[in-house]
């Protein structure tokens, strides 16, 4: 072989192994159309002109009947317009001191909303891209008093800003909110918030599966969506984790799985059990005081993505149906080392 064959032999060797390397999650998805509606409920609330106050709210629940029920008999709990005290319940959150000053500075913060539409745009491009079939929900923004982050209804998410506002924000330390949960409240978040609810309706989990394995690769399935929504964005946003939190992960994940499999806790069927490892919280109980809340979703995650890296021919929709967890454990092949 001369050395001008030997020199392209080598080019091609790099790009074959640079072409299996790639992120298959990254596609184009520029040509996809997709007419995003994101209604700012906040504004036109907050807005509203004080003259014939009843009839401006009545005009505005016309407007956007299933969102507005939710957020006041969900979001803000005053009940339904037809209530007696609906008006009166109303007005004082409208009014309420805190409340207003969170509304200024969430405007502040959120004023350049367009940024925020744009990540909600190119992720249900990839949403769409994913599920031709599947409809685009209704996007709603609004001011909850640190209420629930994220709603979700049939064709609607909605969307409490003042949730996102930042770690440093002051209203959080007065409400004596704990530091892992801070450490997710900031603007980056709120997009991967709503594509992650949304997912939560549209892929339940089985009812024949119930044991700490099928709640991790469950969840593992969910943050995978949410790779495949954000192929761009870093994981310390997706799951919420300082990169600290991550490294730890990363250089622990041998050890807690063998602590999974050791201790025998992979298919426990106790709720405790599972919530420690699953839910939100400032450490895992069962790992070190080190370790990050939801480690158990960070180890499904991992095997979710072994598993999609092994087996190519599988589609996200393929991943998204599939409910047999043990499935996806065998055939992820995994083993931390």
């Amino acid at each position: 072989m001369n050395y001008r064959n030997f020199t392209i032999f080598l080019l091609l060797l790099v790009f074959f192994f640079s072409s299996c390397k790639r992120n298959r999650l990254k596609v184009n998805v520029s040509d996809i159309n997709v007419n995003l509606e994101i209604t700012r409920f906040d504004q036109e609330l907050f807005n509203l002109p004080e003259n014939n106050f009843s009839e401006e709210i009545k005009n505005l629940r016309t407007a956007n009947p299933e969102f507005f029920d939710l957020f006041t008999y969900r979001m803000i709990n005053i009940g339904g317009i037809g209530d007696e005290f609906f008006f009166d319940g109303l007005n004082r959150f409208l009014t309420d001191t805190m409340v207003v000053n969170v509304k200024n500075i969430t405007e502040n913060n959120f004023s350049h909303f367009n940024k925020t539409e744009k990540e909600l745009k190119k992720a249900f491009q990839h949403y769409r891209y994913y599920f031709p079939d599947k409809k685009i929900p209704k996007i709603y923004t609004c001011i909850s008093g640190f209420n629930q982050s994220v709603v979700v209804a049939e064709g609607l998410i909605g969307a409490s800003l003042d949730k996102y506002l930042g770690a440093d924000c002051r209203y959080y330390d007065i409400l004596g909110l704990p530091e892992y949960k801070q450490q997710k409240m900031y603007p980056a978040r709120l997009p991967v918030d709503m594509m992650y609810g949304w997912a939560t309706t549209e892929f339940l989990k089985s009812r024949n599966e119930s044991n700490l394995l099928s709640h991790m690769i469950h969840e593992g399935k969910l943050m995978y969506f949410t790779d495949a929504m954000f192929p761009k964005t870093h994981d310390t946003i997706k799951i919420g984790y300082t990169a600290k939190q991550i490294n730890w992960c990363k250089n622990n994940e041998a050890r807690m799985w063998a602590n999974l499999i050791e201790n025998k806790r992979l298919f426990t069927t106790d709720r405790m059990s599972i919530k420690r490892f699953i839910d939100d919280s400032p450490y895992t109980n069962g790992f070190p005081l080190e370790s990050p809340g939801r480690a158990g979703v960070w180890i499904g995650w991992q095997i979710v993505r072994q598993y999609m890296d092994k087996n190519p021919e599988v589609t996200l929709q393929q991943l998204m149906e599939t409910n047999d967890s043990q499935k996806i454990l065998n055939g992820s092949k995994y083993l931390p080392d």
